[in-house]
């Protein structure tokens, strides 16, 4: 992908923002404003067309300011018949920064407040989706930075209402192009409109041609007139809402905290079985954990999802204030000068912005951790660590009023009944009953009949507690090489870890505080001279891994499918109302917020937080393709 080129904030001489680069300006001399609300809203029949609807989906292709967004939330929110949620995708080729945005805004007093939470949750400038939770949770705004033209691809959604903004068919034509609007049909659902303020005749051609009924209309003030359409196929709903939004979640580590609190925020009522006597007692009941993203020069899959993945927690820490973290700097040191070559020529090759990665040489990474290293490497100044028990039980407080958790309750099986599914103990007993559930057991899921098919193994990790003045030398920042050692957390300082694949040890072992002791002191030369493992006390847990080190998350798919010439996920036939989300390996925090976005986006039919190819990727039914399998792209983890 390529790198993202940030707009420049400049005015015309009538004082209307206007792109040097594009020659053109962002919305009309006679008021930004009105024109949103006159082409864009009104030719969308907006708002009557949202009314008394449970979601609405809008597509805008050029987001700019932000104008025909904040013109619209302003229009649902004052609108006491608004669908229950509002969902609004867009894209931007050359998004501003929120220096800017606040700037702009000032022009609009009337969008105060929204352009304020707008402002406060804008994202890094980084190419790809991001997600924005606003107004509690009832407005998502999904911006794809990229072009429009070869992104549109990427995007799974069932639009309501297209808004076609951006600059003059003269003077960005791909933004108009007959392929570009046959991207729309794909997305459209039944009774789809669009609205756009030209009515030039190859747009109203390419528009037609991707089945759109399109007509004239009077244009908005100066202008004579503008376009406006229907699309013409009546195929049926393929992203219908459900009906009954009631969910059991297997587990109450941080991928069931999560996906719960995200069901929750949906408006769903919400059962956490939980085996444990308290929420995070398995592979998320470590002291602390790392969290930040793990580039690639050619940013690869695993360097996009992680990313999204930090900055989707991120996001949600902000969100949960009994959430234990800190963003204290993580620094990723090279293994040796050939990887520190590579990850120099990474940070230049994404030109990521530098609050996000930073090359640190020898000398620089030395002073961010007062300690002396023997390479450079990667610096992310925003990273830190997580403790992810808070996570967990402040993500299951939340919503008190959905969220129910059943401790000490083990599940022994999974049965499907005539209108969902039941959760049973040793007993036979039923311990919840729901249209949906959602596994989220971490290493204990193939256990269950349902996933025995499920090519996902158990890893032994110890990680090593020192106390804290072993480390009072360190600044408290996060170091890792492999191996990592975090700062002092509550008087101890957390170093690891080991990875032992199919070993069911549940007990430290001293062999294993050795190693980590050994892995330490190849990231920091000597720091671990004094210390002997005999003395040491850690944790020892379980993570669940997938052979491509991916996380498993989506639909389940009938385990009788593999094998039967499958070549495509949609294919493979499914089980009705059967979810999981699995396979967190070492990465369960920096996966566990927006894994849980995208698996209660997949059950309520709403628009994906991430890329297609992205989704596919992490699958469930991926194991099941009778195509061979792409390679791993796991890279090391530290």
């Amino acid at each position: 992908m390529d790198k993202l080129q940030p707009a420049r904030l400049e005015y015309a001489t009538c004082g209307t923002p206007y792109s040097a680069a594009y020659d053109d300006q962002y919305h009309s001399a006679y008021g930004g404003p009105a024109q949103s609300r006159y082409v864009f809203l009104g030719g969308n029949e907006l708002p009557q067309r949202w009314q008394g609807k449970d979601r609405f989906v809008i597509l805008e292709t050029g987001f700019g300011l932000g104008l025909n967004f904040l013109a619209t939330w302003q229009a649902w929110r004052a609108d006491p018949q608004r669908s229950r949620r509002l969902h609004f995708v867009s894209f931007e080729k050359h998004p501003f920064t929120a220096a800017d945005l606040a700037i702009a805004h000032q022009a609009w007093p009337e969008f105060a407040e929204c352009a304020g939470q707008l402002q406060q949750h804008w994202p890094v400038l980084t190419p790809g989706m991001h997600r924005l939770h606003l107004d509690a949770g009832q407005v998502i705004l999904t911006l794809i930075f990229g072009d429009a033209s070869t992104q549109l691809r990427t995007v799974n959604a069932s639009v309501d209402a297209f808004f076609l903004d951006g600059f003059s068919p003269a003077k960005n034509p791909e933004l108009w192009s007959p392929y570009l609007c046959r991207a729309l049909t794909r997305l459209a659902a039944p009774g789809a409109t669009l609205a756009t303020w030209t009515v030039a005749g190859a747009v109203r051609a390419a528009l037609n041609d991707a089945e759109f009924e399109v007509r004239k209309r009077p244009g908005f003030a100066g202008k004579r007139q503008m376009l406006v359409g229907r699309f013409r196929s009546q195929r049926p709903n393929r992203h219908a809402a459900p009906t009954d939004r009631r969910a059991i979640v297997i587990g109450a580590g941080i991928a069931g905290s999560t996906t719960a609190y995200r069901l929750a925020a949906a408006g769903w009522q919400v059962t956490v079985l939980e085996q444990a006597a308290a929420p995070a007692s398995g592979a998320s009941s470590n002291l602390a954990g790392v969290f930040r993203p793990l580039p690639s020069a050619d940013d690869n899959r695993l360097s996009r999802l992680t990313r999204a993945g930090y900055l989707a927690t991120r996001a949600l820490l902000t969100e949960l204030p009994g959430a234990r973290w800190a963003a204290c700097g993580v620094l990723h040191v090279g293994r040796d000068a050939e990887h520190e070559a590579q990850q120099r020529r990474a940070v230049e090759a994404l030109g990521w912005p530098p609050e996000l990665l930073q090359f640190a040489d020898r000398a620089a990474a030395s002073r961010h951790l007062g300690w002396p290293v023997t390479a450079g490497g990667w610096w992310f100044p925003d990273g830190g660590w997580v403790q992810p028990p808070s996570v967990c039980r402040a993500a299951l407080a939340a919503f008190p009023e959905r969220i129910t958790v059943h401790f000490n309750a083990p599940v022994e099986r999974l049965e499907k009944t005539a209108t969902g599914w039941q959760a049973r103990a040793a007993s036979g007993a039923v311990l919840a009953e729901a249209p949906v559930l959602i596994m989220a057991s971490g290493a204990a899921a193939p256990r269950f009949a349902q996933f025995a098919w499920l090519p996902q193994y158990a890893a032994r990790g110890q990680v090593s507690h020192l106390p804290a003045r072993a480390t009072t030398s360190l600044a408290a920042v996060v170091v890792g090489k492999p191996g990592y050692a975090m700062p002092e957390v509550d008087g101890l300082c957390l170093i690891g870890a080991t990875q032992q694949d199919g070993d069911l040890d549940p007990n430290e072992r001293q062999a294993d505080h050795r190693a980590n002791l050994e892995r330490i002191n190849r990231l920091l030369p000597s720091f671990a001279d004094a210390i002997e493992p005999a003395g040491l006390h850690g944790r020892v847990g379980f993570r669940p891994m997938s052979p491509d080190r991916m996380p498993i998350v989506g639909p389940v798919p009938e385990a009788s499918a593999a094998g039967h010439g499958h070549h495509r996920l949609h294919t493979l036939p499914r089980q009705p109302g059967l979810w999981c989300v699995q396979g967190f390996g070492a990465r369960g925090i920096v996966w566990s917020a927006l894994m849980a976005d995208l698996l209660v986006s997949q059950i309520e039919g709403e628009p994906l937080p991430l890329a297609n190819d992205l989704v596919d990727a992490l699958a469930p039914g991926r194991f099941l393709l009778k195509a061979k399998q792409a390679p791993s792209e796991a890279g090391d983890d530290t």
